[in-house]
């Protein structure tokens, strides 16, 4: 089994379970570009290592390609194309990982309101483009990169944008004036100034400011407050909410159910309700 034959296998068996999976599989094709087309059996740890080194200061990034690599060798090993695998390495010392920002109901408004400040001239696209973008990215709870690739063909939408560039199925939902997909460098900008513009920061000493990405964490916090207001049984739904989201098991899942005031209240609200009817019986 060669190494890009191996790689292709194991991105398509993972988007056959509804897993994104687009970081992990540029990960997997710099691996192949870096190693060249070599038999997979053949890969030695010393090689997986310096890539995963690389040349740049250790980040958070080295754990990202670590367990796409260890991904792919456990799949791999599973299906007899290699004997052993070149992991586990010990990790080196990384920085604290990253803590999403979990806008309040009230930054979010000031970013809708914010939109057509933050989409002058000089950007490629109109403000009402952004804002369907994060109200979809937030209600959706969907990944930047999966809504902007979001084609006609995805949507069921009388009236979505200026349909004057979708003449065919495949013609981008969300797209620049001129009819072109939105790229993620265009719309990074353009939300960083909006954010500026909404006046919009962190004050926590956190390392990161607040990132479009963090629209989806926001969204599946506020379905879960949502969910103990109205006293769901959580405990089932959030299996439901791990396979929307694309996650396979619910250790993904936990990732996104950040601690915020509001959730921690709903959550003592239930315990407190859940206390009382135990003393009772």
């Amino acid at each position: 089994m060669r190494l890009v034959d191996g790689v292709t296998e194991y991105v398509t068996y993972k988007r056959a379970l509804g897993m994104c999976f687009d970081s992990e599989a540029r990960i997997l094709t710099s691996f192949c570009r870096y190693l060249g087309d070599v038999p997979i059996a053949s890969v030695t740890a010393d090689r997986v290592r310096v890539y995963l080194d690389g040349e740049l200061p250790v980040s958070s990034y080295w754990q990202h390609k670590h367990t796409a690599l260890a991904g792919l060798y456990r799949f791999a090993l599973a299906r007899g194309y290699v004997t052993s695998s070149p992991f586990p390495f010990s990790c080196p010392r990384l920085p604290p990982p990253l803590v999403p920002y979990i806008y309040s109901r009230a930054e979010l408004k000031q970013l809708l309101d914010a939109t057509p400040a933050a989409c002058g001239r000089r950007v490629p696209f109109d403000a009402y483009v952004l804002r369907s973008l994060l109200l979809l990215l937030y209600g959706a709870c969907l990944r930047p990169s999966e809504g902007r690739q979001l084609t006609m063909k995805d949507v069921d939408l009388v009236q979505q944008r200026n349909l004057a560039h979708a003449n065919t199925p495949d013609a981008p939902l969300f797209c620049f004036r001129d009819g072109r997909a939105l790229s993620k460098s265009v719309v990074g900008s353009a939300f960083r100034r909006l954010r500026r513009i909404a006046g919009i920061e962190r004050q926590d000493g956190a390392r990161y400011q607040p990132r479009l990405h963090d629209l989806r964490h926001t969204g599946v916090v506020h379905r879960l407050v949502g969910w103990y207001q109205r006293g769901a049984d959580v405990q089932r739904l959030l299996p439901q909410l791990a396979t929307y989201l694309g996650h396979v098991d619910l250790s993904a899942t936990q990732r996104y159910l950040t601690l915020t005031p509001e959730l921690l209240h709903e959550a003592s609200l239930r315990f407190e309700h859940y206390a009382k009817e135990a003393c009772h019986d």
